[in-house]
């Protein structure tokens, strides 16, 4: 998938910090210094997309999940969208401490959700008093404004991909004690390598986190597109491999009748 420096320079995806802010590990992909600001190479950013939306295509394809982490105001709508759209799980409130590292307990927390929703199903949260009522509905908007989106997500996930890492530092931290692999925008403010694969990009505008995640995502849309053809193709394979063996027994059986009346 080409990645269009054109695309990315109209997404203002080139626009860094004040050079004072910078972080001197950010050099190799800085273009140049404009009043003040510093301008990242997107040829670099380009490439570096490519790189990315190469390795999440081949995670996707393998059955993993792969979690973004976004609380930032300019992109929690925009991660929640897309994310949501190719059903890959997603933080955008307050990262629950242990997310990864206490993954147990987190799932504790989803599955109290599930127990919820079926007491509500069964008739059992009728029998409540009002004010237990209250309460477990309360327990249950808070799961699911900080869990609801991760619900379907029964184990680590496969990689993760974040926007701004020195805003989620604890998320960076979690996993890379767990060996995660870390997909990242980066801007020039932040340390590139706490990151697996660096985008270098702004991720203060949500027109340049758009565009970013717009390539990531159809990316990682294609690698389930792949896994699912591969999934059909095999099921087809083997329902072609039971009309042979069906049509060899009867061929056979035909045989035996025939030799049978002679």
């Amino acid at each position: 998938m080409a990645v269009e420096v054109k695309e990315l320079l109209e997404a203002g995806v080139h626009f860094g910090h004040l050079t004072r802010k910078w972080d001197p590990n950010m050099a190799p992909y800085v273009y140049m210094e404009r009043n003040g600001i510093h301008i990242i190479n997107l040829y670099k950013t380009a490439v570096k997309i490519e790189e990315a939306s190469e390795a999440l295509s081949k995670i996707a394809n393998s059955g993993r999940k792969i979690l973004f982490v976004a609380t930032k105001k300019q992109a929690k709508d925009i991660v929640s969208e897309k994310a949501g759209a190719i059903n890959m799980p997603y933080i955008t409130e307050r990262w629950p401490g242990g997310m990864l590292t206490n993954f147990v307990t987190i799932r504790k927390a989803v599955k109290k959700m599930a127990s919820i929703d079926r007491m509500k199903k069964d008739g059992t949260f009728q029998t409540l008093s009002k004010k237990e009522r209250l309460q477990v509905d309360r327990l249950r908007a808070k799961l699911e404004k900080n869990l609801g989106s991760i619900a379907d997500m029964t184990r680590l996930p496969g990689a993760l991909f974040v926007v701004d890492i020195k805003r989620e530092h604890i998320a960076i931290k979690e996993a890379q004690k767990l060996n995660i692999p870390i997909f990242a925008m980066v801007d020039t403010n932040s340390d590139p390598r706490q990151v697996d694969y660096v985008i270098p990009a702004n991720d203060d505008a949500s027109k340049s986190i758009d565009k970013v995640l717009s390539y990531v995502t159809t990316a990682i849309s294609n690698g389930l597109a792949d896994r699912k053809a591969e999934k059909d193709g095999f099921e087809d394979s083997e329902d072609a491999e039971e009309i042979v063996t069906k049509t060899k027994s009867k061929a056979t059986s035909i045989k035996v009748a025939a030799d049978e009346e002679e």
